[in-house]
Parts: structure tokens; sequence; C-alpha cells
């Protein structure tokens, strides 16, 4: 057991980076033990850094995408990008729809919703969603300008609470929120739009003003009684409406839903966003006393401090209890790399680039990363719900372990010159000649010489070999590093330690 002032292993280490950013260089995983960094230390500089306000920039779909996976590959601070990609599943947003309603502009309007995600991606959440309440693409995706006085539209109002903060039910099974609490936060976003470049408008004349619309009541969520008491563990019912109508009301109602509380009178929000992070940063299933833990110290459902929470996660315990070397028993949590992180980190610890406007890998098909994406079952900018992406075993079927295999071939087959090509020989001393150390060398390249089993390593060194016919390498041959180091990678990035984390 732990804590904040354990120092970090090297496994720890490894594991920290591949989950905190796109795969662990063995550069960075030797500054760090260099360093003598524990777990706090590492852990605050890594969200150290200053959020970039990054914008993908272009009109249509493809270039956005493309514009986006080229700064993931090229970032400074890998650990913003996987915030980023987190918030873009859990407020899932999908860029077909905004197309059929803004033709050429949609790009734009999704980029910037991608920017909001760079802005706020480790803040304050509270913040994060009165922004996304008002973001032209979220607007756009959930129906809000189609959300009238005198016809409420309620998709917001439902995924606002089911998805986005509070959950259907809570840790003990009772409802979080009832049908007239959807009825009544739908009301309060009557009337919003956007503009031409996505900027929120309240259109006042089709908002459901109370003196226009008396028979509806007041304005007010959470005051239904359940079997464990008042709805939301208040005193009553909340006044959304309580800071006046119209444009302050959005705020209220987060600020009401954000001091929701469960049934064991936590807090409702605080306890469900530290759960999915945990399942994204850790581990599939994290137990209750992880998820409360990392909340208890955080302050998160106090001060909503995305950084707070992210740092609890990282110097816990039960996050390290991924990164145990092989055998992977039952006691060692494991977690499916998504499509996006085994394409990009690929490309990150190969020291690779895609090439072109169209970005694609410049070798074996000549993939576009779009393509390889798709195929993986991962299209960024186009989450196939609004429930987002089934993460882990969801990643893997017969059809998307090929795709990886397929990018794996692209990737070792790309010969151009300059970064868009693998150039394999300048990770390795040329005067190695033992197949086995090439293995272990190249399985380090990637961080996962841990989680390689000694038969699997065999088995590479067979290949190296061909059975052991030639029982020696000589990498200063061309040949030999083209065909056998390239084909070693490819091994490598097809091999099940690739793929879990």
């Amino acid at each position: 057991m732990g804590g904040e002032t354990s120092l970090l292993s090297k496994a720890d280490a490894r594991h920290l980076l591949r989950r905190s950013g796109f795969g662990a260089p063995r550069d960075e995983v030797q500054e760090m033990l260099d360093r003598g960094e524990t777990r706090a230390a590492a852990a605050d500089r890594l969200l150290a850094f200053s959020p970039k306000a990054f914008k993908p920039g272009g009109n249509d779909f493809a270039t956005v995408h493309n514009k986006w996976i080229k700064y993931m590959i090229k970032t400074r601070f890998p650990l913003q990008e996987k915030l980023v990609l987190f918030w873009h599943d859990h407020f899932a947003t999908g860029i077909s729809k905004l197309t059929g309603a803004n033709g050429n502009r949609a790009g734009k309007i999704m980029a910037a919703q991608i920017q909001l995600f760079h802005r706020h991606c480790r803040g304050d959440m509270k913040a994060l969603v009165k922004a996304i309440n008002v973001n032209g693409a979220m607007m756009e995706y959930l129906d809000t300008p189609r959300n009238f006085q005198t016809m409420p539209n309620e998709n917001y109002a439902r995924e606002l609470q089911e998805l986005f903060t509070l959950g259907v039910l809570d840790s003990a099974g009772n409802p979080n929120y009832l049908q007239t609490d959807i009825v009544q936060i739908a009301r309060g976003f009557t009337g919003w739009t956007y503009d031409n470049n996505g900027n929120p408008l309240l259109r006042e004349y089709l908002h459901d003003f109370l003196g226009a619309h008396p028979e509806r009541g007041p304005k007010q969520i959470f005051g239904s009684s359940t079997a464990f008491g008042t709805l939301g563990q208040f005193n009553g019912p909340q006044s959304y409406a309580a800071n006046g109508e119209g444009r302050a009301e959005l705020d209220t109602i987060i600020d009401i839903i954000f001091a929701h509380r469960d049934t064991d009178f936590e807090n409702t929000v605080a306890r469900r966003t530290a759960r999915r992070l945990c399942e994204y940063f850790a581990h599939p299933n994290p137990s209750q006393t992880f998820v409360d833990a990392v909340v208890a110290d955080s302050g998160f459902d106090v001060t909503f401090d995305l950084t707070a929470l992210v740092r609890a996660i990282f110097v816990h315990d039960d996050f390290y209890l991924s990164g145990a070397p092989v055998p992977w028993g039952s006691a060692v949590k494991t977690s499916v790399k998504w499509p996006v992180d085994y394409v990009v980190s690929t490309l990150r610890l190969l020291g690779m680039q895609l090439k072109g406007t169209a970005q694609f890998v410049d070798g074996g098909s000549f993939g576009t990363a779009i393509t390889h994406l798709a195929d993986m079952g991962q299209v960024l900018l186009e989450p196939p719900s609004v429930f987002g992406w089934n993460w882990e075993t969801n990643w893997l079927s017969s059809t998307t372990l090929l795709a990886r295999f397929a990018y794996a071939v692209d990737v070792t087959s790309a010969r151009g010159g300059g970064k868009s090509g693998l150039h394999a020989d300048k990770f390795f001393d040329l005067g190695l000649t033992d197949p086995s150390a090439i293995v272990e060398e190249a399985a380090a390249i990637l961080g996962i010489e841990d989680h390689l089993s000694a038969a699997e390593q065999a088995i590479m060194a067979d290949y190296l070999t061909d059975n052991g016919l030639n029982p020696t390498l000589d990498l200063t041959d061309d040949d030999t590093r083209n065909v056998k180091l390239h084909g070693l990678f490819g091994l490598l990035l097809q091999s099940p330690a690739y793929h879990l984390h």
C-alpha cells in the first residue's frame, strides 16, 4: 500500500504515463526515476500544464478531425488531450446532425466545442457544464433551438441529468430525478438558439416566462417525495427562477443540480463524475470505496475542481492496481486502449507523423487516420449516440482487431523520409546481435517490456532467427533492419500486451 509520498517504481511510472497520455516513452520514464518522483510530485507536474485553447480549424469534418489528430500527435501536454477526449465522450456530440442544420458552418461550430473542452478540461466542472448549456454544437445536437414555450423539447433537459451530471439512479438504486424535473428544466431552456458562428442567443419571445404560462405552475425542481425522502435530499422544491427568469435560469439550474445529494447524502454529481474518471484513467468497475476516497481527498464535492480530482486518482493505490507486470492475474485490473489512443500513442512512441492534409500513413495501404479509426470503431467528432462510445471490451471484435492489425502493418511498412516513415534502426545499437535482447529493446521502446510473457518473447525471438536457423542478427544489414526489425515492431503492435494498459 502506498500514498502520495510513495516513490514511483519503473512499472508505476510507465503506467502513469500510459494512462495520463499516449504511451510511456523510455526517456520520460527514466527522467521520472532520476528525479526520484513520488506519486504526488509526478501527478502535480503532469497536471501543471496551462490549458491551451486549441481549436482545430476548417469548415468540413475531415479537416477539423485531421487537425485535431495532428495536434494530439505533436502536443507537449498529452494529459490535456486525454481529458479533452474524455469530455468529448461525456458530452457526446455528432457533427453529422450539425451539418444537416448548418452546412459548411458545421465544422467551425464543432471545432468551437473542442476548443471549449481544451479551456475547461481540468478546471471547474460546474463552469464547464454551464458553458456546455449554451454551446452551439450541443444545442443543435440535443434540439435546444427547437425548444419553444408553445412546444417544449425535453431532449437536453433529460440528458443534462441522465448523462452529464446526476445519472438516472444513485448507488442505492433510487431515482435521482423524475419526469417532472425533466419537464421543468426544459422550460428553462426554451427560446435558446445560436448564431451563424455558434454563439448563444436567447429569443425571449419563445421563452417560457411564468407570466405567459401560469397554468404550468412555479419553476421548480426536485420537490417530489420518494421512498428515501425529498428527491435530491433538499428541504423542499428548488426554484430555478429565484435569481430571475430568462438568462439567469440556466446557471441557477446547474447550481441546484450540483447541490443534489443521493441516498447516502453524498453529492451526486461528484460521485458520478469521479466514478466516470476512475473508469477512464484507472480501470473498469472501480469500487465505491475508491470513488468516495478520491472525492473526499480532492474536496471535489465542494469545489468541483477537476485538477484536484484527477490528482487524487493518480495518487491512489487503486489507480496502480493495473500497472502490475505479467502474468496478469485476477487481481490485476486492465483496460482496453481506445482506438485513438492506439493510433496516436503508436506514432508518438515510434517518432512518426501522418502525412499530408489527409493525414495518411505513408506505407502499406496508405490509409488515412479517419479510415483506420472508423475501421477500429471510433470516429472523432461522430460518436455513435448521445451516450458516447462503448468502452473496454466493446472496442474489440474480430473486425476491429483486424483493423488494428492493419494499422500496425501500415505503420511498420512506412518507408518514407523524415517522420512519415518508420526508421527502426534509430532505436537500436546496431552492434546488438542477440535476438532476445533485441526483442527486449523493442518492447521497451513501446513501453510493454514488463507485460510480455516469456512465451511471447520466445516466439518473437524465433521470428527474428527464423526458428533458430540464424541465431544472431546483423543490424548493420539494410535488409535485416527493414524486414526483421519492422516485422518485430509489427508483432509487438499486434500483441495483446499493447492493446491493454
